[in-house]
């Protein structure tokens, strides 16, 4: 009876990890996957920007919240033209302050989007860029996280 048990459930797994393999191979997306600039392994080239501190430290709290608020209003236009595809801040860190991922293929190219942010305009903030590869679905974040948004910032 053990013999029996074990050989059916053994089939079951392997009929079930056989049903999985077939179901993930046709949910292939290809309309999708152009859209979002895929590779054949559902990935593509992002640029990762780290926010550090900038060198300017000594600006009056009102010119520094000023300048803030621009810098959330840029990261609302950069992610509304799909070039901004994550945006956050890091916790209680000295250094580090936030993080971009940019739908960008080059560090010139994110360089750029970079430079239309007034606080590094500024020097508040200083960027460092890498090259990055990620699941080409991390663009659809933004339009999740959307959905679940109560409050803007």
């Amino acid at each position: 009876m053990k013999l029996i048990y074990f050989l059916a459930l053994t089939a079951s797994i392997t009929l079930s990890g056989n049903l999985h393999a077939q179901s993930s191979k046709s949910a292939y997306d290809s309309t999708l996957a152009k859209k979002l600039g895929a590779d054949e392994y559902g990935m593509k080239k992002y640029v990762m920007v780290f926010l550090k501190t900038g060198t300017v430290t000594n600006l009056a709290k009102a010119k520094t919240d000023s300048i803030f608020m621009l810098h959330m209003h840029n990261i609302d236009r950069l992610a509304d033209e799909g070039k901004l595809v994550v945006a956050g801040p890091f916790f209680k860190n000295d250094k580090y302050r936030g993080l971009f991922i940019l739908n960008a293929t080059t560090l010139e190219e994110g360089q750029r989007l970079v430079e239309t942010d007034p606080a590094v305009k500024a020097r508040l903030l200083e960027p460092e860029m890498l090259l990055w590869y990620g699941s080409a679905a991390l663009a659809e974040t933004l339009d999740i996280h959307k959905r679940i948004q109560k409050k803007s910032m």
